[in-house]
This record gives structure tokens, C-alpha cells and sequence, in this order.
């Protein structure tokens, strides 16, 4: 019965974890290869600069982007961010390097898109979801049927065949070497979209604890003024956090009210951290902050899931083992789906 289960799920959502895992690896290597002017250059810290740059990009109404996200330590351009999906990057001055008025015009955006959405919005993260909730169920499953077979076992990184019983007991060598690696992975992306998923890991209460540690201050009702103070704003988050690096700033959402600004401490994994703070749109007045080292165990543990999914920590090893992973998971649910439909028949 567990075999039986086993076979057909891998052969209807084995599609959907082979891509998955084919354009995560990708997306693993991204601030590599997507080749645009002063992509390499070296990130600049200084609180004055950043605030001049913020400045000169967010000063006009009229070419105003919704967000800015900063330039890190592996990428040194500004990501601007405009309504229906246009965007710019801009080098740490504030100069324009390049535009794109949608994402299908740079491949980085719109693989993330597919690898987070399915091109399909909150209907492919539930697809998604799905699929990650079945990649668990794969993993366990699969390590009690190899046990069965466990005198059989083989390492091979291609089936001797491509026939069906070759494929099976490739698919389940493989799987049981790659298994840990496989739970890391998708387990960690599984939470990122089913946050529920994470009482398995971070025990219970943590999605309501998640939940309320993420949680904006209330919507105060103003207007974005055209006159705000954009560099004071930078400058009043380096001077509540001293220590924390500027990662992204953001128009109000909806009627909120309140420009978001992103810091990340020494300490925190997350790449683009949790330390948050809140500036009325009308005046640019402080309104409230979050500080992401104050959170709790279980949050903190959230924070951490990201960047191991994401190989955003560990350096280029433990990029290389995400990459294994995200490999592993592409080669087997696509002979999964290939052997359950194409290869029908008898398994020796």
C-alpha cells in the first residue's frame, strides 16, 4: 500500500519537484550570472552614502519606485522595483545601469517567479505547497521501502538502463544517499509558503508566534507626501540601529500609511533580515520597530529556514551541497514521472 502511494503521487506532482529543483539550483547561483554593469562591485556601508543615493532615486513623485533593495555583499546593485512588474537596477550612487518594464525581460526574475509562484500567483504557491507537502512524504516513504531493498543497494548517479526496474532501484539508491539533503531543502521551502509545516521543526504555537512577531504596526491612515525627507529616513534607521546593514525600503502598502524600511543585524542569517522599521508617509516621523535579535526561539528559528533553503549561508560548500540537492530532486522526479508513465510494466 505505501509503494503503491509512493508511485502514483511521484507520478502525478514528480513534474512539479523535478522543476522546483531545477530552477532552485539555478537560482542558488543567480548573483553569478545575471552579468550586468558594477554587479561585482564591492558594497558600500556608509549610512551618508545610502542616504544620498535613497535620495536622489525616491525625490521625484514622478519616477519614484516602490521599493529599493539595497546591495549586498555578493550583488552591488540597487533592485528598483515599479508597479506591473517593472523594475530598474541602479549602481550605489543612484545611477541607472539598466531597465526592464517586465520581468520576462530578466531571466533571474521571472525564474524566481516560476520557482515561487509557477507563474500562476497564490493558485502555483498552493501548487507548490502541495507539491513540497509530497516531496516530505517521498523522502520518509521512500527510506522504508529502500529498507526492503537495502541488500540491493547500488550508488549509481544514472540508472544502468533506462528501463523501469532500472530506473526503480536507481531512483531508490539515490534517493536514500541524497535523503537528508532532500528534507533540508524541501522542508524549508514547504515552510516558506505552508507556515503551519514549521510546528514539525519549531514545535507548537510557532505560526502564531511567527505570526505576531511579523506583524506591522496598525495602518495610521495618512497620505505619501511628495516632500519627505528620504535621506533623514535612512539616516534615523542607521541611529536606532547602528549596527545593522540597510537592505530595503518600500512605499506604503494599500492605505497604510507607513514606509517600511528592512535592516539585517551582524547576527541574522535571513538575507535581507527582520529587523524592521515603520516611517509615517505624511512627515516621516519614526512610527515603531521591530528588532529581530528581541524575537523569540521559535521565530528566530523561522528566520533561519530562508537562508538554508536558499544556500544564502555556508559559503560555497554548502552552496554546492543545495545544489546536489536541488539536482538530485530534478533527476529523480523526472524518471519518476518518465518510468510511472511512460515505462509502465513488471518491476524485477
Amino acid at each position: 500500500m505505501l509503494g503503491t502511494f509512493h508511485r502514483w503521487i511521484g507520478g502525478l506532482l514528480g513534474l512539479v519537484l523535478a522543476l522546483l529543483g531545477l530552477s532552485g539550483t539555478i537560482l542558488v547561483h543567480r548573483d553569478g550570472w545575471i552579468g550586468v554593469p558594477h554587479a561585482a562591485d564591492a558594497r558600500i556601508a556608509g549610512s551618508e552614502a545610502l542616504a544620498a543615493a535613497t535620495a536622489r532615486l525616491m525625490s521625484d513623485p514622478a519616477a519614484r519606485p516602490d521599493s529599493i533593495l539595497y546591495a549586498s555583499d555578493g550583488f552591488g546593485l540597487l533592485r528598483l522595483s515599479f508597479p506591473k512588474g517593472a523594475g530598474a537596477y541602479a549602481d550605489q550612487s543612484g545611477a541607472i545601469v539598466t531597465r526592464w518594464s517586465s520581468q520576462w525581460e530578466r531571466p533571474e526574475l521571472w525564474l524566481f517567479d516560476f520557482h515561487h509562484h509557477l507563474f500562476a500567483g497564490d493558485v502555483g504557491e498552493w501548487v507548490i505547497g502541495i507539491a513540497g507537502c509530497a516531496g516530505l512524504f517521498f523522502v520518509v516513504s521512500g527510506a522504508i521501502l529502500w529498507w526492503r531493498t537495502r541488500r540491493t543497494f547500488a550508488f549509481r548517479l544514472w540508472p544502468r538502463r533506462l528501463s523501469r526496474p532500472a530506473i526503480v532501484r536507481h531512483h531508490r539508491d539515490l534517493g536514500i544517499v541524497m535523503a537528508p539533503l532532500l528534507l533540508l531543502s524541501i522542508y524549508t521551502g514547504t515552510v516558506m509558503i505552508f507556515r503551519p509545516v514549521a510546528v514539525l521543526i519549531l514545535g507548537p504555537g510557532a505560526p502564531a508566534a511567527i505570526a505576531q512577531a511579523l506583524k506591522p504596526p496598525a495602518p495610521i491612515g495618512v497620505k505619501l507626501s511628495d516632500d519627505i525627507d528620504w535621506a533623514n529616513i535612512v539616516r534615523a534607521a542607521h541611529a536606532r540601529f547602528p549596527q545593522a546593514e540597510l537592505r530595503l525600503i518600500a512605499l506604503p502598502r494599500k492605505d497604510s500609511g507607513l514606509i517600511t524600511v528592512r535592516m539585517r543585524q551582524p547576527e541574522e542569517w535571513l538575507p535581507n533580515g527582520r529587523t524592521m522599521l515603520w516611517f509615517a508617509a505624511d512627515d516621516g516621523r519614526l512610527v515603531g520597530d521591530s528588532d529581530a535579535r528581541a524575537h523569540g526561539g521559535q521565530v528566530q528559528g523561522f528566520n533561519m529556514l530562508y537562508p538554508l533553503h536558499a544556500a544564502k549561508v555556508g559559503g560555497l560548500g554548502y552552496k554546492l551541497l543545495m545544489t546536489l540537492s536541488g539536482l538530485a530532486l530534478t533527476l529523480l522526479g523526472s524518471l519518476a514521472v518518465w518510468s510511472f508513465w511512460f515505462k509502465r510494466g513488471r518491476i524485477a
